[in-house]
C-alpha cells in the first residue's frame, strides 16, 4: 500500500508595526481565500487526510481580525470614502487592488477587468474597483455559502459605501471561524496540525552562521557573525506556547521555517518534545551521500525524531505546473506518477509538501476544480493508495539517519537567505544591534528588554532575507525593506541610543527599479544558428529575465535564465532561450512548445542541434526558434508557453509567471524608448 502524505504550509510574515498595525493586507486576503478553503475541500471526502502547518505569526495576526479595521492599515483606508483619501493613499490602494493574478482573479470579473486598465477613477469607479478586488479574493467556500458575498458578486457594479461596510463585516466574522475550524478538524483526526518556530526564522543560521558555509563552501557569510542560540531556543518555546493556546495541547510536529535544519536545531526540537519534522529531499540525499530515491520513500529517524522528506517533483507539479492543465489531465498525471512510484517501491511513503496558499491564485477558480478531481480520484484508488497524516507516518516504521547535513528546502543550502551583499548587510545590522544590546543590557528596564527581545525575534524572520538581493522580485520590496528597518530603528530607540545613519536608507538598492520584462521595441531579423556572436541581431527584441521571477514561491532553478522574443515585418516570430545548456547534452531532455489558444503542442529533443519542421530550431550556445506566421494566423494576441522536460520531470516552465502574451499586430510605437 502506498501512503501519500499531503502537507500544506500556511504562512505570512508579520506585517505589524510597533503599534500593532499590519502594514499590508495579505493575511486577511489569504484568510478569505485559502485558509478555510483548503481544509474545507478536504472535508468533503470521507477517506482523505492531510497535515496543515500554521505558523505562529500567522495565527497571531488572524486573531486581530475580530475588528478588521482596528489593526489593518489597508482596510482602514479601504473602508473610507474615496473623497477622504489623499493622492498617495489612493495610489497605494490601486497598487494593492491590481496585485492579483489577472487571468484567474481579475479577468473572470467583468467589471474588475474593465477597471483594471484605467489609471484615473471617478469616486464611483474607485468604489467599484475596491469591491471587485475584495470579491476577487473571496474563496469558493464564501462564494457558495455566504449570502453577503453571493449578493455582492451578483450586483457586479454601482456599489456604495454601505456595501463596503456590509461586506467587510461579513468577512471579518468569517475570519474568526478559521482557527476553531482547524481545531475541530484536528480533533476529528481528519488532519494533523503542526507549527513553525515563532517568527519563521532560519534556525541553523541563528545558531551558527558557519552552517551556511558547511552547506555551500562558496557562499560568503556576513561579517563578524555571532551565535543567537538563545533566540533559537526561544523561537521554538514561544511557538509551542502559542500553538497550545489555540489547540489545547503542544504540537507533535514542526515544519522548520524553509525546511531549514541542522543537527543543533534537531537537539532543540527534541528538548521541546517534538516527535517529527519534515524537510526537503535535498537534505536527505546530502546527508546520506546517495541519490537513490528508494531512501526518499522511507521515513527516517534522527536522534529520536521522525523525519519525512518532500518529493520535489510531485510537490512542484502541484505548486507550479498543474495550473496550466485542466483538472482532469492534471489529476490523471499525478495519479500516474504515484502508480510509477508504487511499481518500484511497494510500501512507499510519499511526502508532498508545499505552500498551502500562494499557488492557488494561479489556478482556475482558486484550485477548487483541481482538488475536487484529485481527492475524488484518490478516493477511488483506495485499494493501492491511501492518504495519511504526518502524525500517522511518525507512528510507523522508520529508518535510522546517522548524519544530518545543514540546509533548506531550496537547493539544500542557505543562499536564498545569506551570501548576497544585501542579505548579508541585513544580517550585519542584526548582529551589530545585538552587540549593543548586550553591552547596555544593565541600563535597560525589564519592560523595554521584553520589547527589544520581540524586535530581535521579528528581525530573525526568514522573509526579510528572502526579498533582499537579486534572486527574488516583488513590487512591494520597498514596503518590506521599510518594515525591516523600522524594527531596527524602534529597537535602537528602546535601547536609548541613536540608530546608525545607514539604517535610515534602503538596504535593497534595486527595489525601486526592479523589472523583469521589456516588450519588443522594433522589428528584428536574427539569423537562426544557435550562436550568440552577433548579439545586435536581437536588438529591439522583448526580453524576460527569469532570474527575477522568483517571488513568494520558489522551485528549483531551471537552466534558462533569459528569454528574448520579437517578430519581423512579415509576421515571423523569433524566440531565443539563454542559459546553461550543458545539461541537455548528457540528459534526455525535451522542449515542449504550447500554443494556448489552439492547445497545439510541439515537442523536440534538446540534444539535437537542428530541427526544421514545423519551424526552424537551432541549438548551440543558445536555443533559437523561428515560427512562421501560418502557425498562429488569425490569433491576436498569441499566448505561448514552454516546458523543459528531462526524463519524466518538468524542470522549468517558461515564462515563470505564466503564458507569454505576444501582440501579433506588431504595434511597436507604444513600446519605443526615447
Amino acid at each position: 500500500m502506498l501512503k501519500l502524505a499531503f502537507f500544506w504550509h500556511m504562512h505570512q510574515p508579520d506585517y505589524r508595526n510597533k503599534d500593532g498595525i499590519m502594514q499590508m493586507p495579505w493575511v486577511f486576503l489569504h484568510a478569505i481565500k485559502d485558509y478555510y478553503d483548503m481544509p474545507w475541500i478536504l472535508s468533503m471526502f470521507k477517506t482523505q487526510k492531510a497535515t496543515f502547518n500554521l505558523t505562529p505569526v500567522l495565527m497571531e495576526q488572524l486573531e486581530l481580525y475580530g475588528n478588521p479595521t482596528a489593526y489593518d492599515l489597508f482596510l482602514q483606508l479601504w473602508i473610507m470614502h474615496p473623497s477622504a483619501l489623499g493622492s498617495s493613499e489612493r495610489d497605494w490602494i490601486v497598487k494593492i487592488c491590481k496585485a492579483g493574478n489577472y487571468d484567474t482573479m481579475i479577468r473572470p470579473l467583468e467589471r474588475f477587468a474593465e477597471l483594471y486598465s484605467k489609471e484615473n477613477y471617478s469616486e464611483e469607479e474607485f468604489i467599484d474597483l475596491e469591491m471587485q478586488f475584495m470579491l476577487s479574493w473571496c474563496g469558493t467556500f464564501l462564494r457558495q455559502n455566504n449570502t453577503t458575498v453571493a449578493q455582492m458578486l451578483t450586483k457586479k457594479r454601482d456599489y456604495t459605501q454601505e456595501d463596503k461596510a456590509v461586506l467587510l463585516q461579513a468577512l471579518g466574522k468569517f475570519v474568526g471561524t478559521i482557527l476553531p475550524y482547524y481545531r475541530t478538524m484536528m480533533e476529528s483526526c481528519k488532519i494533523s496540525l503542526s507549527t513553525t518556530p515563532l517568527t519563521h526564522p532560519i534556525l541553523p543560521l541563528l545558531i551558527d552562521m558557519q552552517n551556511a558555509k558547511i552547506a555551500n563552501p562558496h557562499a560568503p557569510i556576513p561579517n563578524s557573525p555571532i551565535s543567537l542560540l538563545e533566540d533559537a531556543q526561544l523561537q521554538v518555546s514561544e511557538a509551542i506556547a502559542l500553538y497550545k493556546k489555540h489547540f489545547g495541547k503542544p504540537p507533535t510536529g514542526l515544519w522548520p521555517a524553509e525546511g531549514a535544519v541542522c543537527e543543533q536545531s534537531m537537539a532543540i526540537f527534541k528538548a521541546h518534545g517534538i516527535e517529527w519534522i519534515s524537510t526537503d529531499e535535498a537534505i536527505l540525499f546530502k546527508s546520506i551521500g546517495d541519490q537513490n530515491r528508494t531512501h526518499l520513500f522511507r521515513p527516517h529517524q534522527f536522534d529520536g525524531i521522525t523525519m519525512t522528506f518532500r518529493d520535489q517533483g510531485l510537490s512542484n507539479l502541484i505548486g507550479f505546473d498543474y495550473r496550466f492543465s485542466n483538472a482532469e489531465d492534471a489529476t490523471n498525471h499525478f495519479i500516474d506518477r504515484l502508480k510509477a512510484i508504487k511499481s518500484h517501491h511497494e510500501d512507499a511513503t510519499v511526502s508532498v509538501i508545499l505552500d498551502g496558499e500562494n499557488a492557488w491564485e494561479y489556478y482556475a477558480e482558486n484550485g477548487y476544480p483541481f482538488f475536487q478531481k484529485l481527492y475524488q480520484k484518490l478516493e477511488k484508488s483506495s485499494s493501492w493508495c491511501k492518504t495519511v497524516t504526518m502524525d500517522e507516518v511518525s507512528q510507523g516504521k522508520t529508518y535510522p539517519l546517522d548524519h544530518l547535513s545543514p540546509g533548506s528546502w531550496i537547493r539544500g543550502d542557505f543562499t536564498t537567505w545569506s551570501g548576497d551583499s544585501e542579505k548579508n548587510r541585513a544580517w550585519e545590522f542584526l548582529f551589530d544591534a545585538r552587540r549593543i544590546f548586550e553591552s547596555r543590557i544593565d541600563k535597560i528596564s525589564p519592560e523595554d528588554r521584553q520589547q527589544i527581545q520581540r524586535h530581535f525575534l521579528e528581525l530573525e524572520c526568514s522573509d526579510w532575507y528572502w526579498w533582499y538581493g537579486d534572486d527574488h522580485s516583488t513590487s512591494f520590496a520597498l514596503e518590506f525593506d521599510t518594515l525591516f528597518r523600522r524594527h531596527l530603528i524602534d529597537l535602537y530607540r528602546l535601547m536609548q541610543t541613536n540608530p546608525p545613519a545607514d539604517v535610515f536608507e534602503p538596504i535593497g538598492k534595486h527595489i525601486s527599479t526592479a523589472s523583469f520584462m521589456v516588450k519588443p521595441q522594433s522589428p528584428i531579423h536574427p539569423k537562426i544558428d544557435g550562436d550568440n556572436r552577433l548579439f545586435f541581431e536581437w536588438i529591439g527584441a522583448g526580453s524576460i529575465d527569469e532570474t527575477r521571477l522568483y517571488s513568494t514561491m520558489e522551485r528549483e532553478r531551471g537552466p534558462i535564465e533569459k528569454i528574448l522574443y520579437g517578430y519581423d515585418e512579415e509576421g515571423n516570430l523569433y524566440l531565443s532561450l539563454l542559459g546553461n545548456l550543458e545539461m541537455f547534452s548528457a540528459s534526455k531532455c525535451h522542449l515542449n512548445i504550447i500554443f494556448e489558444e489552439s492547445k497545439r503542442r510541439y515537442t523536440f529533443g534538446l540534444n539535437s542541434c537542428m530541427i526544421d519542421t514545423p519551424f526552424r530550431v537551432r541549438i548551440k550556445k543558445q536555443i533559437e526558434i523561428k515560427f512562421p506566421p501560418l502557425l498562429f494566423a488569425g490569433v491576436h494576441p498569441l499566448h505561448l508557453r514552454l516546458e523543459i522536460e528531462c526524463g519524466d520531470k518538468i524542470v522549468q516552465t517558461l515564462p515563470g509567471y505564466g503564458a507569454l502574451e505576444i501582440e501579433t499586430s506588431m504595434a511597436y510605437q507604444k513600446n519605443w524608448f526615447v
